[in-house]
């Protein structure tokens, strides 16, 4: 091969790499236990995961990830059309986990027990004080509720629906839809 050929072929293989890792980077661009994303607007539930598992994914893949694959420190239990995350040291209810609907995943959840294993901006979220530190970290929402025992925080085109009941924070990630 002459010089000519030699750089050509470099190049494909340095564009083949290059492209293929922006094409990993992006399959799963907020893994919830993995990527620091503080960006609210970047977050969309469509492309967060728990442990891999992502909304639309067969009930197969989630059982596979969540069941199968040991976790450290998490113990997994299925519940009717769930499969629950317990922390493996106080397993004294889910921390997280996801629905299975129709033979996919239609849900997927956190609540304030799965805040040290979380990253990014929903560790701050699960650890908030008040709907309105919550407000602070994500922007208003585009509908929801407060009253005396709470908050309903409903960030629709986002499809994240936060509930704020005192110390309680639960965190819903489902399809994009109204309010």
């Amino acid at each position: 091969m002459d010089v000519q050929s030699w750089r050509l072929l470099l190049m494909s293989i340095g564009f083949a790499a290059v492209f293929g890792a922006a094409n990993l980077t992006g399959a799963e661009p907020y893994e919830l236990s993995k990527n620091d994303v503080m960006d609210p607007k970047a977050i969309k539930s469509s492309e967060v995961s728990l442990f891999g598992v992502k909304l639309g994914d067969p009930e197969s893949k989630a059982y596979d990830l969540l069941v199968n694959e040991k976790i450290a420190g998490v113990k997994t239990e299925q519940e009717g059309t769930f499969l629950l995350l317990l922390d493996a040291r106080k397993p004294t209810g889910p921390m997280a986990g996801v629905r299975l609907m129709d033979g996919k995943v239609d849900l997927i959840f956190i609540n304030n027990r799965f805040a040290y294993k979380v990253r990014g901006l929903f560790r701050n979220v699960l650890t908030s004080e008040s709907p309105d530190d919550i407000r602070k970290l994500l922007g208003k929402e585009d509908c929801g509720d407060e009253n005396v025992m709470g908050a309903v925080m409903n960030y629709a085109k986002q499809g994240v629906l936060i509930n704020y009941l005192g110390k309680d924070v639960n965190v819903e990630f489902a399809v994009p839809g109204g309010c």
